[in-house]
């Protein structure tokens, strides 16, 4: 489905942003994703897509610089010739209570997972709409849709995303770019694989489908969204939660 696809995917190492690296690649893409710094994880990475016939680069970066983002974005082409999807899923958490909440987590958060996502699309606009062609897809999640206490940064952060993929799909559509944001629930990731297990079992009783969501079905969302069985579908938030939120 994405054979030929060049895709720049940020915070890939583990988690969702690993998953979504391993279907693109599945599917015939060739994937360049961001990493903090170059370890066992990226290269792992590197080696697992290149085992199964593909091609992979990973990328030193801080998301949240906006300086790094473009110089990745001008390596990227450098390297492939253009870049065809961008999937912003850089992200972190730092939750705590508003009201003990300190400036800092509050501004690591908001600059890692929201600020993030304007440095690729700001570097990347000028290209995609001289391709006349693109999709960008941002991960906000149910938090921004509904809130969560204890997550104040995190659900703004997400929230954001929901406004600045709304307002860019309007700025670019156009000239055939496309942007979407997929919204995942409680998907089993090393992000949620802190938590205990009461409470767990508290938000499996809230999911219809009575399970925690895997990577891979977040990731076939992103497929979707990249490909051109989705030529038509901009400026959307798909909620991949199981019914938790409707």
């Amino acid at each position: 489905m994405l054979k030929g696809k060049i895709a720049l995917i940020t915070g890939a190492a583990q988690g969702i942003g690993k998953g979504i690296a391993l279907e693109y690649a599945k599917q015939g893409a060739t994937v360049a994703f961001t990493v903090r710094k170059h370890d066992e994880r990226s290269e792992s990475l590197v080696n697992e897509i290149t085992a199964m016939g593909g091609t992979a680069k990973a990328y030193a970066s801080d998301a949240a610089s906006f300086s790094s983002a473009s110089e990745v974005v001008a390596e990227v082409m450098k390297d492939f010739g253009r870049i065809d999807i961008l999937v912003n899923n850089a992200g972190i958490t730092k939750d705590g209570l508003l009201m003990r909440m300190t400036e800092e987590q509050w501004d690591m958060v908001i600059n890692t997972n929201l600020k993030s996502a304007f440095n690729y699309i700001h570097a990347l606009t000028p290209i995609m709409m001289k391709q006349r062609s693109g999709s960008i897809i941002n991960m906000t999640s149910i938090v921004g849709i509904s809130g969560n206490a204890g997550q104040a940064n995190y659900a703004a952060s997400k929230a954001g995303m929901i406004g600045l993929t709304k307002s860019v799909a309007k700025e670019l559509g156009s000239r055939g770019v496309r942007v979407n944001a997929i919204a995942p629930g409680f998907i089993a990731t090393e992000m949620t694989g802190v938590l205990n297990e009461d409470t767990k079992k508290q938000w499996l009783l809230n999911i219809p489908l009575r399970r925690e969501g895997k990577v891979e079905d977040v990731a076939g969302v992103a497929v979707f969204l990249a490909s051109d069985l989705a030529s038509y579908v901009s400026g959307q938030v798909i909620n991949c939660c199981g019914g938790l939120n409707m």
